[in-house]
Protein backbone atom coordinates (compact mmCIF):
# COMPACT_ATOMS: atom_id res chain seq x y z
CA UNK A 1 0.00 0.00 0.00
CA UNK A 2 1.05 3.15 -0.87
CA UNK A 3 0.20 6.69 -0.89
CA UNK A 4 -0.47 9.76 -3.05
CA UNK A 5 -0.51 12.48 -0.27
CA UNK A 6 1.70 10.80 2.62
CA UNK A 7 2.38 14.42 4.18
CA UNK A 8 -1.36 13.71 5.97
CA UNK A 9 0.46 10.62 7.67
CA UNK A 10 1.97 13.18 10.39
CA UNK A 11 -2.04 13.56 11.42
CA UNK A 12 -1.35 10.24 13.05
CA UNK A 13 0.52 12.72 15.76
CA UNK A 14 -3.23 13.73 17.21
CA UNK A 15 -3.58 10.30 18.68
CA UNK A 16 -2.45 11.63 22.12
CA UNK A 17 -4.87 13.48 22.38
CA UNK A 18 -6.83 10.67 23.60
CA UNK A 19 -4.24 9.11 25.53
CA UNK A 20 -3.71 12.64 27.25
CA UNK A 21 -7.47 12.22 27.92
CA UNK A 22 -7.92 9.10 29.25
CA UNK A 23 -4.11 8.53 31.05
CA UNK A 24 -4.73 12.01 33.30
CA UNK A 25 -7.29 10.36 35.89
CA UNK A 26 -6.33 12.50 39.52
CA UNK A 27 -7.67 10.37 42.23
CA UNK A 28 -9.23 12.56 45.44
CA UNK A 29 -8.51 11.92 48.08
CA UNK A 30 -10.80 10.45 50.49
CA UNK A 31 -12.40 12.40 53.41
CA UNK A 32 -12.16 10.05 57.33
CA UNK A 33 -14.45 11.05 59.77
CA UNK A 34 -13.03 11.05 63.37
CA UNK A 35 -14.42 12.08 67.04
CA UNK A 36 -10.79 14.38 67.65
CA UNK A 37 -7.42 15.29 66.09
CA UNK A 38 -5.97 15.78 69.62
CA UNK A 39 -4.03 12.66 69.58
CA UNK A 40 -3.26 12.86 66.04
CA UNK A 41 0.01 14.35 64.97
CA UNK A 42 1.14 16.47 62.24
CA UNK A 43 2.69 14.69 59.37
CA UNK A 44 4.21 16.03 56.44
CA UNK A 45 1.94 16.81 53.65
CA UNK A 46 1.63 14.31 50.76
CA UNK A 47 -0.34 14.48 47.45
CA UNK A 48 -0.64 12.01 45.11
CA UNK A 49 -1.78 11.51 41.51
CA UNK A 50 -2.39 7.65 39.51
CA UNK A 51 -1.84 7.88 35.95
CA UNK A 52 -3.93 4.68 34.45
CA UNK A 53 -6.19 3.72 31.56
CA UNK A 54 -9.93 4.03 31.72
CA UNK A 55 -12.16 2.36 29.59
CA UNK A 56 -9.65 0.79 27.30
CA UNK A 57 -11.85 -0.51 24.55
CA UNK A 58 -12.76 3.13 24.48
CA UNK A 59 -9.71 4.40 24.11
CA UNK A 60 -8.13 1.85 21.59
CA UNK A 61 -11.21 2.87 19.81
CA UNK A 62 -10.45 6.13 19.52
CA UNK A 63 -7.38 5.65 18.63
CA UNK A 64 -7.96 3.76 15.56
CA UNK A 65 -10.35 6.23 14.01
CA UNK A 66 -7.53 8.82 14.17
CA UNK A 67 -5.39 6.97 12.12
CA UNK A 68 -7.81 5.75 10.17
CA UNK A 69 -8.48 9.08 8.92
CA UNK A 70 -5.14 9.83 8.79
CA UNK A 71 -4.61 6.90 6.14
CA UNK A 72 -7.51 8.37 4.55
CA UNK A 73 -6.30 11.94 3.97
CA UNK A 74 -3.36 10.70 3.03
CA UNK A 75 -5.18 8.94 -0.24
CA UNK A 76 -4.17 5.38 0.01
CA UNK A 77 -3.82 3.10 -3.38
CA UNK A 78 -2.96 -0.35 -3.49
CA UNK A 79 0.24 -0.86 -6.42
CA UNK A 80 0.64 -4.03 -7.98
CA UNK A 81 2.13 -5.33 -11.28
CA UNK A 82 0.70 -6.40 -14.04
CA UNK A 83 2.03 -9.25 -16.53
CA UNK A 84 3.18 -7.74 -19.98
CA UNK A 85 1.61 -9.73 -21.72
CA UNK A 86 -1.57 -9.40 -20.52
CA UNK A 87 -1.56 -5.71 -21.49
CA UNK A 88 -1.39 -4.91 -25.27
CA UNK A 89 -1.63 -1.20 -25.13
CA UNK A 90 -3.51 1.95 -23.46
CA UNK A 91 -6.02 4.25 -24.68
CA UNK A 92 -5.87 7.31 -22.11
CA UNK A 93 -8.99 9.90 -22.40
CA UNK A 94 -9.44 13.15 -19.96
CA UNK A 95 -12.32 12.74 -17.74
CA UNK A 96 -12.88 16.43 -18.29
CA UNK A 97 -13.91 16.04 -21.59
CA UNK A 98 -14.34 12.18 -22.53
CA UNK A 99 -17.40 12.19 -24.44
CA UNK A 100 -16.16 15.13 -26.92
CA UNK A 101 -12.56 14.02 -27.24
CA UNK A 102 -14.17 10.01 -27.63
CA UNK A 103 -16.56 11.25 -30.55
CA UNK A 104 -13.52 13.75 -31.81
CA UNK A 105 -11.43 10.22 -32.23
CA UNK A 106 -14.57 7.58 -32.49
CA UNK A 107 -13.29 5.32 -35.36
CA UNK A 108 -9.77 5.30 -33.79
CA UNK A 109 -10.75 4.75 -30.44
CA UNK A 110 -13.21 1.87 -31.32
CA UNK A 111 -10.92 0.15 -33.38
CA UNK A 112 -8.17 0.04 -30.80
CA UNK A 113 -10.76 -1.05 -27.90
CA UNK A 114 -11.88 -4.27 -30.79
CA UNK A 115 -8.20 -5.37 -30.83
CA UNK A 116 -7.68 -5.43 -26.77
CA UNK A 117 -6.31 -1.71 -25.81
CA UNK A 118 -7.51 -1.59 -22.31
CA UNK A 119 -9.24 2.48 -21.52
CA UNK A 120 -7.62 4.76 -19.08
CA UNK A 121 -8.63 8.13 -17.23
CA UNK A 122 -5.96 10.52 -18.07
CA UNK A 123 -5.39 11.79 -14.53
CA UNK A 124 -3.04 11.23 -11.66
CA UNK A 125 -4.45 7.59 -10.96
CA UNK A 126 -4.83 6.03 -14.70
CA UNK A 127 -7.39 4.05 -12.89
CA UNK A 128 -8.41 1.70 -15.43
CA UNK A 129 -12.45 1.61 -16.42
CA UNK A 130 -14.81 0.55 -18.82
CA UNK A 131 -15.16 2.70 -21.95
CA UNK A 132 -18.55 2.64 -22.57
CA UNK A 133 -19.67 2.31 -19.24
CA UNK A 134 -17.55 5.65 -19.14
CA UNK A 135 -19.78 7.55 -21.62
CA UNK A 136 -22.78 7.14 -19.85
CA UNK A 137 -21.37 8.06 -16.49
CA UNK A 138 -23.01 11.58 -15.74
CA UNK A 139 -21.15 12.39 -12.92
CA UNK A 140 -17.68 11.69 -14.93
CA UNK A 141 -19.05 14.26 -17.18
CA UNK A 142 -19.67 16.66 -14.78
CA UNK A 143 -16.18 16.73 -13.58
CA UNK A 144 -14.21 19.44 -14.23
CA UNK A 145 -10.97 21.23 -13.58
CA UNK A 146 -7.81 22.33 -15.64
CA UNK A 147 -4.86 19.84 -15.26
CA UNK A 148 -1.14 20.03 -16.22
CA UNK A 149 -0.73 17.48 -19.15
CA UNK A 150 3.08 17.54 -19.03
CA UNK A 151 2.79 16.69 -15.50
CA UNK A 152 0.59 13.81 -15.55
CA UNK A 153 3.06 12.57 -18.64
CA UNK A 154 6.16 12.84 -16.88
CA UNK A 155 3.65 10.40 -13.87
CA UNK A 156 2.99 8.15 -16.86
CA UNK A 157 7.05 7.85 -17.74
CA UNK A 158 7.13 6.40 -14.06
CA UNK A 159 4.62 3.91 -14.43
CA UNK A 160 4.48 2.16 -18.14
CA UNK A 161 7.26 0.72 -19.52
CA UNK A 162 8.58 1.81 -22.93
CA UNK A 163 7.47 -1.12 -24.68
CA UNK A 164 3.81 -0.84 -24.19
CA UNK A 165 2.20 1.07 -26.80
CA UNK A 166 0.32 4.18 -25.27
CA UNK A 167 -2.63 6.18 -27.49
CA UNK A 168 -3.44 9.27 -25.51
CA UNK A 169 -6.49 11.80 -27.11
CA UNK A 170 -6.88 14.94 -25.31
CA UNK A 171 -7.38 18.47 -26.32
CA UNK A 172 -5.04 21.25 -27.22
CA UNK A 173 -5.27 24.25 -25.37
CA UNK A 174 -2.58 25.93 -23.77
CA UNK A 175 -3.86 25.96 -20.70
CA UNK A 176 -3.11 22.27 -20.34
CA UNK A 177 0.85 22.95 -20.85
CA UNK A 178 3.27 24.80 -18.19
CA UNK A 179 5.81 24.27 -16.69
CA UNK A 180 9.22 22.39 -18.87
CA UNK A 181 8.50 19.89 -21.35
CA UNK A 182 9.15 16.41 -19.52
CA UNK A 183 11.40 13.89 -21.27
CA UNK A 184 9.87 10.48 -21.50
CA UNK A 185 11.06 7.16 -22.41
CA UNK A 186 7.25 6.04 -23.28
CA UNK A 187 5.71 4.42 -26.75
CA UNK A 188 3.39 7.53 -26.85
CA UNK A 189 0.97 8.49 -29.69
CA UNK A 190 -0.76 11.39 -29.03
CA UNK A 191 -3.37 13.13 -30.81
CA UNK A 192 -4.99 16.73 -30.20
CA UNK A 193 -7.82 18.68 -31.27
CA UNK A 194 -9.40 21.93 -30.83
CA UNK A 195 -12.72 22.02 -28.57
CA UNK A 196 -15.47 23.07 -29.90
CA UNK A 197 -16.11 25.67 -27.00
CA UNK A 198 -12.97 27.44 -28.43
CA UNK A 199 -14.40 30.96 -27.92
CA UNK A 200 -14.65 32.48 -24.48
CA UNK A 201 -16.09 36.18 -23.37
CA UNK A 202 -15.61 37.15 -20.06
CA UNK A 203 -16.09 40.51 -17.64
CA UNK A 204 -12.12 40.44 -16.45
CA UNK A 205 -13.03 43.53 -14.11
CA UNK A 206 -14.63 46.73 -13.58
CA UNK A 207 -14.26 49.56 -11.54
CA UNK A 208 -15.37 53.16 -11.56
CA UNK A 209 -13.58 56.26 -13.02
CA UNK A 210 -13.01 59.65 -11.93
CA UNK A 211 -15.77 60.77 -14.19
CA UNK A 212 -18.22 58.71 -12.77
CA UNK A 213 -18.69 56.27 -15.72
CA UNK A 214 -18.21 52.95 -15.16
CA UNK A 215 -15.09 50.90 -17.39
CA UNK A 216 -15.41 47.52 -18.01
CA UNK A 217 -12.64 45.17 -18.89
CA UNK A 218 -13.82 42.22 -21.18
CA UNK A 219 -11.89 39.09 -21.64
CA UNK A 220 -11.97 37.50 -25.08
CA UNK A 221 -10.01 34.09 -25.78
CA UNK A 222 -9.71 32.11 -28.91
CA UNK A 223 -7.19 29.54 -30.52
CA UNK A 224 -5.34 32.37 -32.54
CA UNK A 225 -4.80 34.43 -28.21
CA UNK A 226 -6.51 35.99 -25.89
CA UNK A 227 -6.79 39.82 -25.60
CA UNK A 228 -9.06 42.38 -23.70
CA UNK A 229 -11.04 45.15 -24.57
CA UNK A 230 -11.82 48.28 -22.78
CA UNK A 231 -15.02 49.55 -22.61
CA UNK A 232 -16.62 52.85 -20.76
CA UNK A 233 -20.40 53.06 -19.27
CA UNK A 234 -21.76 56.57 -18.77
CA UNK A 235 -23.15 57.03 -15.90
CA UNK A 236 -26.61 57.90 -17.92
CA UNK A 237 -26.56 54.46 -19.41
CA UNK A 238 -25.52 53.92 -23.22
CA UNK A 239 -28.37 51.57 -24.86
CA UNK A 240 -25.91 50.13 -27.19
CA UNK A 241 -23.43 48.45 -24.53
CA UNK A 242 -23.41 45.15 -24.66
CA UNK A 243 -23.40 45.40 -20.54
CA UNK A 244 -26.32 45.63 -18.21
CA UNK A 245 -25.64 47.73 -14.30
CA UNK A 246 -27.66 46.75 -11.46
CA UNK A 247 -27.43 46.70 -7.61
CA UNK A 248 -27.09 43.18 -5.75
CA UNK A 249 -27.03 43.38 -2.02
CA UNK A 250 -26.08 47.14 -1.83
CA UNK A 251 -23.42 46.55 -4.23
CA UNK A 252 -23.01 48.07 -7.57
CA UNK A 253 -22.34 44.83 -10.17
CA UNK A 254 -22.57 44.27 -14.24
CA UNK A 255 -23.17 41.70 -16.38
CA UNK A 256 -23.39 40.82 -20.02
CA UNK A 257 -27.12 41.56 -21.47
CA UNK A 258 -29.02 38.22 -21.93
CA UNK A 259 -26.14 35.86 -19.96
CA UNK A 260 -26.62 34.06 -17.53
CA UNK A 261 -22.81 34.51 -16.60
CA UNK A 262 -22.23 35.32 -12.94
CA UNK A 263 -22.24 39.25 -12.24
CA UNK A 264 -18.91 41.07 -11.52
CA UNK A 265 -19.11 43.43 -8.77
CA UNK A 266 -18.11 47.29 -9.53
CA UNK A 267 -15.30 48.28 -7.61
CA UNK A 268 -15.32 51.62 -6.58
CA UNK A 269 -12.36 51.80 -4.34
CA UNK A 270 -9.05 53.36 -4.52
CA UNK A 271 -6.10 51.54 -5.79
CA UNK A 272 -3.45 52.12 -2.92
CA UNK A 273 0.38 51.65 -4.68
CA UNK A 274 3.44 52.35 -2.25
CA UNK A 275 7.09 52.23 -3.76
CA UNK A 276 9.67 51.73 -1.47
CA UNK A 277 13.66 52.28 -2.30
CA UNK A 278 16.58 52.77 0.12
CA UNK A 279 19.30 53.65 -2.17
CA UNK A 280 17.15 52.75 -5.93
CA UNK A 281 16.18 56.13 -6.51
CA UNK A 282 16.28 56.46 -10.35
CA UNK A 283 14.45 53.24 -10.39
CA UNK A 284 11.43 54.21 -8.28
CA UNK A 285 11.15 57.60 -10.09
CA UNK A 286 10.61 55.77 -13.58
CA UNK A 287 8.34 53.23 -11.53
CA UNK A 288 6.31 55.96 -10.50
CA UNK A 289 6.08 57.41 -13.62
CA UNK A 290 4.81 54.76 -15.74
CA UNK A 291 2.35 53.92 -12.90
CA UNK A 292 1.17 57.42 -13.35
CA UNK A 293 0.54 56.88 -16.67
CA UNK A 294 -1.37 53.63 -16.01
CA UNK A 295 -3.65 55.53 -14.20
CA UNK A 296 -4.53 58.09 -16.63
CA UNK A 297 -4.85 55.23 -19.49
CA UNK A 298 -7.50 52.82 -17.32
CA UNK A 299 -8.92 56.11 -15.68
CA UNK A 300 -8.81 54.16 -12.46
CA UNK A 301 -8.62 55.80 -9.36
CA UNK A 302 -5.17 55.28 -8.19
CA UNK A 303 -2.78 57.11 -5.60
CA UNK A 304 1.19 56.12 -5.64
CA UNK A 305 3.17 57.39 -2.74
CA UNK A 306 6.80 56.84 -1.98
CA UNK A 307 8.59 55.87 0.78
CA UNK A 308 12.79 56.13 2.03
CA UNK A 309 11.63 54.51 5.74
CA UNK A 310 9.94 51.17 5.38
CA UNK A 311 8.99 51.82 8.91
CA UNK A 312 6.55 54.83 7.46
CA UNK A 313 4.84 52.21 5.69
CA UNK A 314 1.25 51.17 7.06
CA UNK A 315 -1.66 48.57 5.65
CA UNK A 316 -3.98 49.31 3.72
CA UNK A 317 -2.40 49.24 0.67
CA UNK A 318 -3.05 46.63 -2.26
CA UNK A 319 0.39 46.86 -3.85
CA UNK A 320 3.92 47.22 -2.47
CA UNK A 321 6.88 47.88 -4.72
CA UNK A 322 10.00 47.06 -2.57
CA UNK A 323 13.10 47.99 -4.96
CA UNK A 324 15.93 47.39 -2.27
CA UNK A 325 17.87 45.03 -1.39
CA UNK A 326 17.14 44.15 2.26
CA UNK A 327 14.04 41.63 2.98
CA UNK A 328 10.53 43.03 3.56
CA UNK A 329 10.74 44.19 7.47
CA UNK A 330 7.20 45.39 7.93
CA UNK A 331 5.34 43.26 9.42
CA UNK A 332 1.71 45.47 8.63
CA UNK A 333 2.82 45.44 4.93
CA UNK A 334 2.98 41.64 4.48
CA UNK A 335 -0.84 40.56 4.97
CA UNK A 336 -3.10 39.94 2.09
CA UNK A 337 -0.82 42.90 -0.01
CA UNK A 338 0.50 42.28 -3.34
CA UNK A 339 4.60 42.19 -3.09
CA UNK A 340 6.61 43.13 -5.61
CA UNK A 341 10.23 43.18 -4.79
CA UNK A 342 13.46 43.03 -6.06
CA UNK A 343 15.04 39.20 -6.28
CA UNK A 344 18.60 39.15 -4.31
CA UNK A 345 21.71 37.56 -5.07
CA UNK A 346 24.38 37.92 -7.65
CA UNK A 347 24.15 39.90 -10.58
CA UNK A 348 25.62 38.30 -14.24
CA UNK A 349 26.03 40.34 -17.35
CA UNK A 350 24.31 38.70 -19.98
CA UNK A 351 22.79 39.42 -23.51
CA UNK A 352 19.24 38.54 -24.13
CA UNK A 353 15.68 39.52 -23.91
CA UNK A 354 12.37 39.89 -22.08
CA UNK A 355 9.83 37.68 -23.31
CA UNK A 356 6.35 38.43 -21.32
CA UNK A 357 4.72 35.71 -22.14
CA UNK A 358 1.06 34.43 -20.87
CA UNK A 359 -1.33 36.31 -19.35
CA UNK A 360 0.76 39.48 -18.82
CA UNK A 361 1.87 39.08 -22.06
CA UNK A 362 1.47 42.30 -24.77
CA UNK A 363 -0.50 41.34 -27.78
CA UNK A 364 1.60 42.65 -31.21
CA UNK A 365 4.40 43.16 -29.19
CA UNK A 366 6.38 44.91 -32.13
CA UNK A 367 10.49 44.32 -30.94
CA UNK A 368 11.88 42.55 -27.69
CA UNK A 369 13.11 44.36 -24.84
CA UNK A 370 17.05 44.09 -24.38
CA UNK A 371 18.24 42.72 -21.19
CA UNK A 372 22.11 43.61 -20.00
CA UNK A 373 21.87 42.44 -16.41
CA UNK A 374 20.26 39.46 -14.40
CA UNK A 375 19.95 38.06 -10.78
CA UNK A 376 21.33 34.71 -11.19
CA UNK A 377 18.57 31.94 -10.35
CA UNK A 378 20.07 29.93 -7.54
CA UNK A 379 16.74 28.77 -5.37
CA UNK A 380 14.62 25.82 -6.15
CA UNK A 381 11.41 27.25 -5.24
CA UNK A 382 7.73 26.42 -7.26
CA UNK A 383 7.65 29.95 -8.47
CA UNK A 384 5.61 30.83 -11.80
CA UNK A 385 7.80 32.26 -14.06
CA UNK A 386 5.40 35.14 -15.93
CA UNK A 387 8.51 36.95 -17.88
CA UNK A 388 11.52 34.79 -18.87
CA UNK A 389 14.61 35.80 -20.70
CA UNK A 390 15.69 34.28 -24.52
CA UNK A 391 17.48 31.10 -22.28
CA UNK A 392 14.41 30.59 -20.56
CA UNK A 393 15.96 32.26 -17.06
CA UNK A 394 12.95 33.56 -14.80
CA UNK A 395 12.73 37.75 -14.93
CA UNK A 396 9.68 37.81 -13.18
CA UNK A 397 7.83 34.73 -10.98
CA UNK A 398 4.93 34.60 -8.99
CA UNK A 399 4.06 32.91 -5.88
CA UNK A 400 0.45 33.96 -4.37
CA UNK A 401 0.37 37.64 -3.67
CA UNK A 402 4.44 37.75 -4.09
CA UNK A 403 6.21 38.50 -7.46
CA UNK A 404 10.22 38.73 -7.68
CA UNK A 405 11.57 40.51 -10.52
CA UNK A 406 15.80 39.32 -11.24
CA UNK A 407 16.37 42.60 -13.39
CA UNK A 408 16.07 46.39 -12.08
CA UNK A 409 14.09 49.16 -13.50
CA UNK A 410 17.12 50.91 -14.75
CA UNK A 411 18.65 51.65 -18.24
CA UNK A 412 21.78 49.91 -16.80
CA UNK A 413 19.88 46.48 -16.14
CA UNK A 414 17.74 46.44 -19.13
CA UNK A 415 15.49 48.42 -21.74
CA UNK A 416 12.19 48.12 -20.04
CA UNK A 417 12.02 51.59 -18.53
CA UNK A 418 12.65 53.01 -22.02
CA UNK A 419 9.89 50.28 -23.85
CA UNK A 420 6.40 52.04 -24.89
CA UNK A 421 5.56 48.43 -23.11
CA UNK A 422 6.20 49.36 -19.78
CA UNK A 423 3.07 50.74 -18.57
CA UNK A 424 1.02 48.12 -20.16
CA UNK A 425 2.90 45.37 -18.62
CA UNK A 426 2.72 47.30 -15.37
CA UNK A 427 -1.36 47.97 -16.22
CA UNK A 428 -1.52 43.78 -16.88
CA UNK A 429 0.13 43.23 -14.04
CA UNK A 430 -1.56 45.12 -11.14
CA UNK A 431 -5.49 45.34 -12.80
CA UNK A 432 -5.91 41.82 -14.88
CA UNK A 433 -4.29 40.28 -12.00
CA UNK A 434 -7.43 40.84 -9.81
CA UNK A 435 -9.10 37.85 -10.95
CA UNK A 436 -6.14 35.44 -12.83
CA UNK A 437 -8.78 32.16 -12.45
CA UNK A 438 -10.81 33.76 -14.90
CA UNK A 439 -8.11 34.32 -17.43
CA UNK A 440 -6.96 30.31 -17.02
CA UNK A 441 -10.44 29.04 -17.14
CA UNK A 442 -11.53 30.68 -19.86
CA UNK A 443 -7.88 30.66 -22.28
CA UNK A 444 -9.17 28.96 -25.40
CA UNK A 445 -5.06 29.50 -26.92
CA UNK A 446 -4.22 26.81 -28.94
CA UNK A 447 -0.77 25.41 -29.00
CA UNK A 448 0.69 23.67 -31.87
CA UNK A 449 1.20 19.69 -31.80
CA UNK A 450 4.96 19.72 -32.13
CA UNK A 451 5.39 22.32 -29.04
CA UNK A 452 3.52 19.97 -27.44
CA UNK A 453 4.57 16.23 -27.64
CA UNK A 454 7.40 15.72 -24.40
CA UNK A 455 11.04 14.58 -25.45
CA UNK A 456 10.96 11.26 -26.40
CA UNK A 457 14.25 9.38 -24.97
CA UNK A 458 15.21 5.78 -24.15
CA UNK A 459 15.44 4.42 -21.00
CA UNK A 460 14.08 7.53 -18.88
CA UNK A 461 13.45 5.79 -15.55
CA UNK A 462 13.64 2.59 -14.00
CA UNK A 463 10.31 0.95 -14.17
CA UNK A 464 11.01 -3.02 -14.95
CA UNK A 465 10.13 -3.52 -18.50
CA UNK A 466 8.27 -6.67 -18.29
CA UNK A 467 5.39 -5.44 -16.01
CA UNK A 468 3.14 -2.47 -15.35
CA UNK A 469 2.60 -0.82 -11.94
CA UNK A 470 -1.29 -0.87 -11.55
CA UNK A 471 -3.05 1.18 -8.86
CA UNK A 472 -6.47 0.74 -7.00
CA UNK A 473 -7.90 3.56 -4.94
CA UNK A 474 -8.67 1.72 -1.73
CA UNK A 475 -10.33 5.58 -0.37
CA UNK A 476 -13.49 4.03 -0.14
CA UNK A 477 -12.54 0.60 2.07
CA UNK A 478 -11.27 3.42 4.63
CA UNK A 479 -14.44 5.75 4.23
CA UNK A 480 -16.42 2.50 5.12
CA UNK A 481 -13.67 1.19 8.09
CA UNK A 482 -13.98 5.15 9.28
CA UNK A 483 -17.73 5.00 9.68
CA UNK A 484 -17.94 1.84 11.30
CA UNK A 485 -15.50 2.74 14.00
CA UNK A 486 -16.81 6.14 14.49
CA UNK A 487 -20.35 3.81 15.02
CA UNK A 488 -18.43 1.80 17.51
CA UNK A 489 -17.16 4.60 19.53
CA UNK A 490 -20.48 6.42 19.89
CA UNK A 491 -21.96 3.00 21.08
CA UNK A 492 -19.21 2.64 23.48
CA UNK A 493 -20.11 6.15 24.77
CA UNK A 494 -23.42 5.06 25.17
CA UNK A 495 -22.91 2.25 26.74
CA UNK A 496 -20.93 3.64 29.36
CA UNK A 497 -23.25 6.75 30.82
CA UNK A 498 -24.52 6.14 33.90
CA UNK A 499 -28.40 5.55 34.19
CA UNK A 500 -30.57 8.59 36.33
CA UNK A 501 -33.20 7.25 38.42
CA UNK A 502 -35.98 9.42 38.71
CA UNK A 503 -37.66 8.73 41.79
Amino acid sequence: MQFLNPIWLFAIAAVSIPVIIHLWNIKPGKTLKVGSIALITAAAQKSSRSFRLNDVLLFLVRCLFLIVLAFLLAAPIWQRYQSLSATKGWILLPKDNLTETYHQFKPVIDSLSKSGYEFHFFDQKFSKFELNKALTDTSLKNERGVKNYWSLISMLNKTLPENIPVYLFSPNQSRYFSGSKPSVSLNLHWQTYTPADSVSQWIQSAWFTNTNSIKVIEGNSKPSGTYFTNYIIQSEGDPKSPFTVDINHGNPVVGFKNAKQKLIQIDTTTLKIAIYTDKYNTDAAYLKAALSAVGNFSQRKITTKLYTDSSQIQGGYDWIFWLADKPVDTEPIKKGVHMFSYKTGMAVNTTSWIKTDGPYAIAGQERPIALYKLIKNSSNDNATPLWVDGFGNPVLTKESTSYHFYSHFNPTWNDLVWSDNFPKLLLNLILYNSDNKWIIISNRDTIDHRQLMPNIISSAHNNSSSKVIEQTDLAHYFWLILVVVFLIERWLVHKNKPLVKHG
